[in-house]
C-alpha cells in the first residue's frame, strides 16, 4: 500500500497549507532539501507525512488468532508477581530530576 507521501502530485494538491517558521528552522529545511534534491514544499511535505503516519500506526491494532487472544488474556489474569528489578528502577530518581 503505498503511503500518503508518495501518491499525491503536483496536478492533484488542491488544499493549502502555511507555516511560519525562525529563519533558522528555515535555513536547516532549504539545506536538507537541497541534499534530496526536492523542493522546500516536497520536502517538508513528505516530512510531514511521515511523521504524521508513523504516529499514526504508533496506534497499533494487533490482530491474533483465538488462540492467541486466549493465551493473552490467562496470563493477564493471572494473580501480580513481585519484580523486584522494577521496584528498585522506580525507586531512584529519574536522571532528568536530578
Amino acid at each position: 500500500m503505498p503511503s500518503i507521501h508518495t501518491t499525491a502530485t503536483r496536478g492533484s494538491r488542491s488544499a493549502r497549507l502555511g507555516l511560519r517558521t525562525t529563519p533558522e528552522q528555515e535555513a536547516v529545511l532549504r539545506r536538507a532539501a537541497a541534499l534530496n534534491h526536492k523542493s522546500l514544499t516536497e520536502f517538508v511535505l513528505e516530512s510531514a507525512c511521515l511523521a504524521a503516519e508513523q504516529t499514526l500506526l504508533d496506534q497499533r491494532l494487533f490482530m491474533v488468532s483465538d488462540g492467541q487472544a486466549a493465551t493473552l488474556l490467562e496470563l493477564l489474569d493471572r494473580p501480580v508477581e513481585e519484580n523486584t528489578g522494577l521496584q528498585d528502577l522506580f525507586a531512584k530518581p529519574a536522571p532528568w530530576n536530578t
